[in-house]
């Protein structure tokens, strides 16, 4: 059966998903959510990543590694009382007073034997006579069938009991939510700015019947790779084994001409006056570069990091959009900036309200 959710955005998800916690702390709403969508899609992190945001204390449970026992605990004969009682499973929080994000991944890969002991956590908020406080919100993931992984179709007694939201790759939000905040190497975020359609090829490499396929999760792989491994020969095998050899061909291509241009370090390094000489003359150069100064942006480089930025619209590049570039550049530096508490460095720097001034006297805020 296909999920007629609504299509979001990893980001997009993140923001429903926040509203409800929200919305279940003040009371108006508890409910249990599913996230779908392809391996590496991205949902493991969005929930990782909200746990953070909300301070909450995160249980993932891996539904394909449990039995039913494992969620309702091990019972024990109460001699007192004559009574059998439950032992509560460690996997299941319990303290009311700190939030708490239950993960049930891998929940449609659950066996169907487990999926009776799953509904009372997701509809009545309990196993047995364990009940999760308030404090505790609860999301499950899973894939479909058609997406190549081990999965069961998700009947109506299971689905009726979850708000469900359907994930996909959206290249724009990965570079700029997730890519930017998360400093991943400019040569992987350039890449894809130009290629955005091979931010995820599961569906093109299921039809071709291959088992390797692009997606955000493998790119993020690439990009520890890309940080870790000198040795370009070896270097290009592993992104090959992660992506396949075709798209690690094109890969390498952009990678072998922003490496062969100057440094981000040299250009940080050249007084103000010099610079303009080193930046790039191509669009992937220019994509490259603000990129890297985006990933090395820090409090203490943020104010070079703006001059630079707010000096490419002047660079060496005839034929080349710079002025886009440029806009786009500080877009996604405002961005981190926001994230990270560093927006002072705009308030404080003569090179952004100069750049801010030029774009007013011709109408573009």
């Amino acid at each position: 059966m296909s999920v007629n959710a609504q299509t979001v955005s990893a980001g997009e998800a993140h923001e429903v998903l926040l509203a409800g916690w929200q919305a279940q702390v003040t009371g108006n709403l508890t409910a249990s959510w599913m996230l779908h969508g392809r391996p590496g899609v991205g949902k493991s992190q969005l929930v990782s990543d909200l746990a953070r945001q909300i301070g909450a204390r995160l249980f993932d449970v891996r539904l394909t590694t449990i039995e039913p026992q494992d969620l309702r605990g091990l019972p024990y004969y109460d001699h007192d009382t004559g009574r059998t009682v439950w032992y509560r499973p460690e996997d299941l929080p319990d303290d009311p007073a700190r939030p708490s994000l239950l993960f049930l991944d891998e929940l449609t890969a659950a066996a169907p034997h487990l999926q009776p002991t799953v509904y009372g956590l997701l509809q009545e908020r309990r196993v047995g006579r364990h009940e999760l406080p308030s404090s505790v919100f609860i999301v499950a993931a899973g894939n479909a069938v058609e997406d190549g992984a081990i999965a069961y179709e998700m009947g109506t007694a299971l689905s009726d009991r979850l708000i469900h939201l359907h994930v996909h790759a959206d290249a724009k939000d990965w570079l700029e939510r997730y890519a930017v905040d998360r400093s991943l190497s400019p040569l992987v975020t350039a890449f894809l700015k130009a290629r955005p359609d091979l931010l995820d090829t599961t569906e093109i490499a299921l039809r071709r019947g291959e088992i390797i396929a692009c997606t955000p999760r493998a790119w993020e792989r690439v990009s520890d790779i890309v940080g870790a491994v000198e040795d370009k020969r070896l270097r290009q095998t592993m992104i090959a084994g992660t992506v396949g050899t075709a798209a690690a061909a094109e890969f390498a291509s952009v990678a072998a001409e922003l490496e062969a241009m100057v440094t981000l370090e040299e250009i940080l390094n050249t007084p103000p006056g010099g610079r303009r000489a080193l930046y790039p003359r191509s669009i992937n150069g220019l994509v490259g570069l603000i990129y890297a100064l985006v990933a090395q942006a820090d409090a203490a480089t943020m104010p070079d990091t703006i001059d630079i930025m707010a000096d490419l619209s002047n660079a060496d590049a005839p034929g080349l959009p710079l002025a886009d570039l440029t806009s786009f550049g500080f877009e996604i530096l405002i961005r981190k900036a926001l994230n990270q508490g560093l927006t002072d460095a705009f308030r404080t720097s003569r090179s952004y309200q100069e750049y801010a001034a030029a774009r007013a006297e011709v109408g573009v805020v």
